[in-house]
């Protein structure tokens, strides 16, 4: 069918904009952590407490059927303001550590009506193609993600609350872009009536179920590996007598995830999106395995290794999300990649605090092994015969 041309680079920048809120926080840890007294434990606090937000979203919106029911495109703007709103209170000077982590926690509960929303306005557009389009569109989350990390990186990130106002405002500039120029799709099949037992019942399709717990693998690495590869490169500057900027070169290594998603996109259409990820797992597995090794390498050796990583990481990502948008019906197709959602960050809060409590009793070189556990099971999913 013939689309407007504008629509998925619409799609595309609104969901670079409005999700560098993710990060936002994280990217400034060292003023928050003046602010609050907190120590190194604000890391995975103020991460995990995005996830947590986003996970109470995801299952109040998958339970509620949000994205099915209603407007794509407005719930998107609704999100993308209040969110935009939640992430300016963190300029409060006399912030604690509660108001913190309830800021953190409301951004990522309203970033549940943006990343998924997102997808499944998408999966309105293309009915044929999505793995590409959630490629480009997975990977511009991937770069707005990275973005606060590489805005701290510049002069403009010595003013930490320039660093807010900044990923707020495109936020809200995302969320406008959606609802005035990206009406709903013509593959749309919106759900009349709420059906609370859905989510139960998708998991009995077999080919969901195979994404999904591939997806959940995934997932068990992702996030664990951002959160903690700022610290992988203030142990490699102890270890090793270097200088390596940590917010450049963590805002790089996210930012070449989003490349390796779009790159991935247009493979899969050729090897289709089942071989796609389960490459991009295989590698980052391995990755998990020689990360020890790369801490003693040369510093080309040792940011090539982690660069990769970053790549290889995050280019399964959409491949999963086409692979469950593909087994369900249109009007399910919202409810279900929701609710995929929700239950991976559930798993991601438990690596990144496994990592917060190892991090505080092992050599950090060792730290990364554990995240092998994600592409192991994942691949074993993918493995599995359809029943």
């Amino acid at each position: 069918m013939n689309r407007p041309w504008h629509i998925l680079p619409v799609i595309i920048g609104a969901q670079f904009a409005s999700t560098s809120l993710w990060f936002a926080g994280n990217s400034i840890i060292e003023e928050l952590t003046l602010k609050t007294g907190l120590g190194t434990e604000i890391i995975g606090y103020v991460l995990s407490s995005v996830q947590l937000g986003f996970i109470t979203g995801t299952l109040l919106f998958a339970l509620l059927m949000v994205a099915d029911r209603y407007s794509p495109s407005r719930v998107f703007l609704i999100c993308a303001i209040l969110g935009a709103l939640a992430n300016l209170m963190l300029l409060s000077e006399e912030i604690t550590t509660w108001n913190l982590l309830l800021a953190r926690f409301a951004t990522g509960f309203f970033l549940a009506g943006i990343y998924p929303v997102g997808m499944k306005i998408a999966a309105d557009y293309y009915e044929k193609g999505l793995g590409r389009a959630l490629g480009y569109l997975v990977g511009a989350l991937v770069l707005g993600s990275a973005f606060p990390y590489l805005l701290s990186g510049t002069d403009w990130g010595s003013n930490p609350d320039l660093v807010i106002k900044t990923t707020s405002l495109l936020a809200a500039l995302g969320g406008l872009s959606i609802w005035f120029l990206v009406p709903n799709g013509p593959f749309r099949k919106p759900s009349t009536e709420l059906q609370l037992s859905s989510g139960v019942k998708l998991f009995k399709i077999s080919g969901f179920r195979k994404a999904a717990f591939g997806y959940f693998g995934h997932m068990w690495e992702l996030y664990a590996f951002w959160a903690f590869t700022p610290l992988a490169i203030q142990t490699f500057n102890y270890m090793n007598g270097q200088t390596l900027s940590i917010p450049f070169w963590t805002g790089i290594i996210i930012a070449l995830g989003g490349v390796s998603c779009m790159i991935g996109g247009l493979v899969s259409q050729f090897t289709g999106s089942k071989k796609v990820a389960s490459a991009a797992l295989f590698v980052s597995g391995a990755f998990c395995l020689l990360s020890p090794v790369l801490f003693q390498a040369p510093t080309f050796f040792f940011l090539a290794g982690w660069c990769f990583w970053g790549m290889a990481v995050t280019a399964d990502s959409p491949q999963f999300s086409n692979l469950v948008a593909g087994a369900l019906p249109h009007e399910l197709k919202g409810t279900g990649l929701t609710l995929v959602n929700c239950i991976g960050f559930a798993i991601s809060i438990l690596s990144i605090q496994l990592l917060v409590y190892l991090a505080e009793r092992q050599n950090p070189q060792y730290l990364f092994l554990i995240l092998a556990l994600g592409p192991i099971i994942g691949l074993w999913q993918l493995a599995q015969k359809s029943t």
